[in-house]
């Protein structure tokens, strides 16, 4: 009789596992990168202009294309934002972006679903939740200087929901 040494299951994975594990995501590419070694380097100026002969002998050269300028807030738009030491929420023209320490998500107003806020009965926690169409919900929460700023996140939120979310949502 044959036994094997060490274990012959595969490694679970999912959310038990893994707290920050989404279904579809991949994890992030290292920062790092290997140079090719396509033999001895050349001077870059050498370079671009091998590259636009070869471009224009390929037939393949094409006007340098501007680069894309992000869309400029629309005058007079509101923008709400708050932030702490670790946590952050900006909304605005674009949609909420949410900041936690190194990490962000991106959510455009055609992606969103509704936008919950809950304060803290004790505590200054301001918790702003964004809730997807596809029945998930992200919550962000950031400490308030003072409870007093409550009431003016919410108006100033607000203000950005009605211009924003309310447009996209017809």
């Amino acid at each position: 009789m044959e036994q094997r040494i060490g274990s012959s299951s595969q490694p679970l994975e999912g959310a038990g596992f893994d707290p920050a594990f989404i279904p579809g995501l991949t994890s992030p590419a290292s920062g790092r990168t290997e140079p090719e070694d396509d033999g001895p380097e050349k001077e870059p100026e050498v370079a671009e202009a091998e590259d636009a002969e070869e471009a224009e002998v390929s037939g393949e050269a094409e006007e340098a294309a501007p680069e894309p300028v992000e869309d400029a807030a629309p005058e007079g738009g509101p923008v709400f934002e708050a932030s702490d030491r670790r946590a952050k929420l900006v909304a605005d023209h674009r949609g909420v972006r949410l900041f936690l320490d190194d990490q962000e998500c991106e959510f455009r107003w055609d992606e969103i679903g509704a936008v919950e806020t809950e304060t803290a009965r004790f505590g200054k926690r301001y918790t702003v939740t964004v809730h997807t169409p596809d029945r998930r919900w992200y919550p962000i929460e950031i400490e308030a200087p003072a409870r007093s700023r409550f009431t003016e996140w919410d108006e100033q939120l607000d203000a950005v929901l009605d211009a924003y979310f309310d447009e996209n949502a017809e």
